[in-house]
């Protein structure tokens, strides 16, 4: 794969792996540092790509790991000034969407939002996670009940 086809296929998938740091990071400019990162990291290890079919999926996975790496790295980080109080929720359901997507544990919410967020299937969950896919199967039915739950008790 050359320069202009590794630019070319980035820009095909760069949303969606800005949504996909969204899912695991809750500061913009990490996310961005992120997606940045795995792709300096993937062109820089372009050459370990066995099947170019792959490229989407393994990209992802570099991802992953990046976000990963920045999480630990934040929690390394003692915070030098206090949290700022909390601001009402806008009355629309996305907040409260979204809160309960980052109250779920990474692991449920990972094959959650890469199936319904961004249409990823099973076998490619699966292999972006690095898990069988009866446990991809498993850990979205787990999530959407668990969501559930977590939008129900918002209700009340």
């Amino acid at each position: 794969m050359d320069k202009q086809e590794f630019s070319r296929r980035v820009l095909v998938v760069e949303g969606r792996l800005y949504r996909i740091s969204c899912g695991m990071l809750r500061e913009p400019q990490d996310r961005m540092d992120a997606v940045q990162e795995a792709v300096l990291k993937a062109w820089q290890n372009l050459h370990r790509l066995r099947r170019e079919e792959y490229f989407e999926t393994w990209l992802t996975r570099i991802l992953i790991n990046e976000c990963h790496n920045i999480q630990s790295t934040r929690r390394r980080i003692a915070p030098m000034e206090e949290i700022p109080e909390r601001t009402a929720p806008p009355e629309d359901g996305s907040r409260a969407l979204r809160d309960a997507l980052m109250a779920l544990d990474e692991a449920l919410r990972l094959p959650l939002l890469l199936s319904y967020m961004e249409g990823y299937r099973v076998r490619e969950i699966a292999r972006i996670l690095r898990i069988p896919e009866g446990t991809v199967k498993s850990r979205i039915a787990c999530a959407k009940r668990r969501l559930r739950g977590l939008l129900e008790e918002e209700d009340k």
